[in-house]
């Protein structure tokens, strides 16, 4: 599998990570095949939150790991945190948060657990998970500064920030902040829509998040493309969804053509875009993670980039 850099530094890491918010319902033996899978596919980025699971996703990652053939070495460990979760309204895999803590006791406190849970000794990458309205600049920037100075993290991101969001944090911190997590796929497409429907009136032209497409790319932060078959928060995956008949037809074509999944052309569809983007895998099926991943390896011509895009529905101005 392919590497890209990480932000603008010279850590590489595989193209197609592993998120592990539905680890919570495998055995430790399941996990870990899981686990063994996705390295042997060339996956070596691992992404996880203090919330998956209300933190089991994280208690049987680390047992897993353990049981497996693998090392930590073998491995870069991210996890989120700064969301407070409310049991009340969480069940299984689904956790809704009450309200979001970007305090520096929150934030260190948040890293020891995921630590504990996941039995390392360090993070290669924490993000703040999602923007806190009441975040206090310097709370971060001290977090950050002793979770650095303590080992504890070595990179340090965001996830959902707007490009605004983004900037006011890293003049706050020391750290530069190599990654922003965002949902995008070929049915999520808010970021690429807006900067082609520029000086235009229709629904398409307006800018929900601020231009992060084009800010990712001038500040040479990495995409974490968080939902990469999914065409809502919760509405389900658009692979095989008869009301993406022409998608799936068009996805099937490509398919055939390289001699892959459906779901590995969706994953070759986001890395054809020139900005340094990184796709999240949810699966926990090692099958799937297999025929997904090896989209890394394809590489769409232009034509056949616009064609899926058009097939979700999608046009030129």
């Amino acid at each position: 599998m392919k590497n890209i850099k990480i932000g603008q530094t010279n850590w590489e890491a595989s193209a197609v990570a592993l998120g592990i918010m539905r680890m919570n319902v495998l055995s430790t033996a399941d996990a870990a095949k899981t686990l063994e899978t996705a390295v042997d596919t060339g996956i070596n980025f691992i992404d996880s939150a203090d919330i998956y699971g209300m933190g089991k996703s994280e208690e049987v990652f680390g047992a897993a790991l353990k049981q497996s053939s693998l090392n930590r070495d073998q491995l870069f460990i991210q996890s989120k945190g700064g969301i407070v979760f409310d049991p009340a309204r969480s069940h299984g895999s689904l956790v809704f948060g009450k309200r979001y803590d970007f305090s520096k006791q929150h934030l260190i406190a948040a890293v020891d657990g995921i630590l504990q849970r996941m039995q390392i000794d360090y993070l290669d990458s924490f993000l703040l998970h999602r923007p806190d309205p009441l975040m206090e600049l310097d709370q971060v920037a001290a977090a950050f500064d002793e979770l650095q100075a303590s080992g504890k993290v070595r990179h340090f991101g965001v996830s959902n920030f707007n490009p605004e969001q983004v900037a006011m944090v890293q003049g706050a911190v020391s750290q530069r902040l190599l990654i922003n997590q965002l949902q995008f796929s070929i049915a999520h497409t808010g970021m690429i829509d807006y900067g082609l429907h520029t000086n235009m009136t229709d629904p398409r032209s307006i800018n929900h998040d601020g231009g992060l497409m084009e800010y990712s790319r001038r500040t040479n932060t990495t995409i974490q493309a968080w939902s990469p078959f999914q065409h809502g928060l919760f509405a389900g995956t658009f692979i095989n969804d008869p009301e993406f008949k022409e998608l799936n037809d068009k996805l099937a074509e490509l398919a055939d053509k390289y001699h892959a999944s459906k779901n590995a052309i969706a994953v070759a569809w986001l890395l054809r875009h020139p900005a340094s983007v990184q796709v999240m895998l949810g699966t926990m099926n090692p099958a799937h993670i297999k025929d997904s991943a090896a989209g890394a390896d394809i590489t769409l011509t232009k034509q056949e980039w616009y064609d899926v895009y058009f097939a979700a529905g999608n046009d030129l101005p």
